[in-house]
């Protein structure tokens, strides 16, 4: 049975100490297992504690957000982030080939070119999760159908594809917002 988890977390790199997120004072990061919803080797943990226990948890990057890549990176032409200001290190999200949200960082830009970054900012990292499960119960039928925890209705689908460029096999970026409300929905298109 799918379970609704909730927790909250302090993460830093395993191998430096350096903080790298919070929700400690926050709302808790809800999920529902089985969902692939987070990295799975924090997940696989997880599901094996009870409600109010802690632990510390490290994820290897296998079983986190991958091995850093160098062909994850990728030059554009300018052209596609007109309307975007640019800045050195900026994220961006779009839309990737299966119709899912990706997050790009841009690494350098000219006038005519951008290098974009596919790989996840803690690609490589071997993570420190120090977590606590605040709550925990079965998930409904309609959380299990949706994926969404408390029923919240549509997720918005992706509504920036590869914008027209041919060559843009990755997607087209088109925002420098990800969608307010979740994760896991199509990207906000303001930009």
């Amino acid at each position: 049975m799918s379970k609704v988890i909730g927790i909250e977390y302090n993460l830093k790199d395993a191998n430096t100490g350096e903080q790298l997120d919070s929700n400690v004072g926050q709302a808790p990061l809800e999920f529902i297992s089985g969902k692939g919803q987070i990295i799975p080797g924090l997940e696989s943990k997880l599901i094996e504690m009870a409600e109010n226990e802690s632990a510390d948890v490290m994820v290897e990057p296998a079983e986190a957000y991958g091995e850093f890549s160098e062909e994850a990176m990728q030059t554009l032409p300018r052209e596609q982030f007109a309307g975007i200001e640019l800045t050195e290190g900026m994220t961006l999200y779009g839309t990737g080939e299966q119709g899912e949200t990706v997050q790009v960082n841009v690494k350098t830009f000219t006038d005519d070119e951008v290098t974009i970054d596919y790989n996840h900012p803690m690609a490589g990292k071997t993570l420190m999760f120090s977590v606590t499960i605040l709550s925990l119960r079965d998930a409904t039928e309609e959380e299990i159908q949706t994926g969404v925890v408390g029923g919240m209705a549509a997720m918005g689908g992706g509504c920036c594809g590869g914008g027209g460029h041919d060559n843009a096999s990755e997607g087209g970026c088109c925002s420098s917002e990800p969608e307010p409300a979740q994760s896991h929905g199509g990207c906000g298109c303001s930009h």
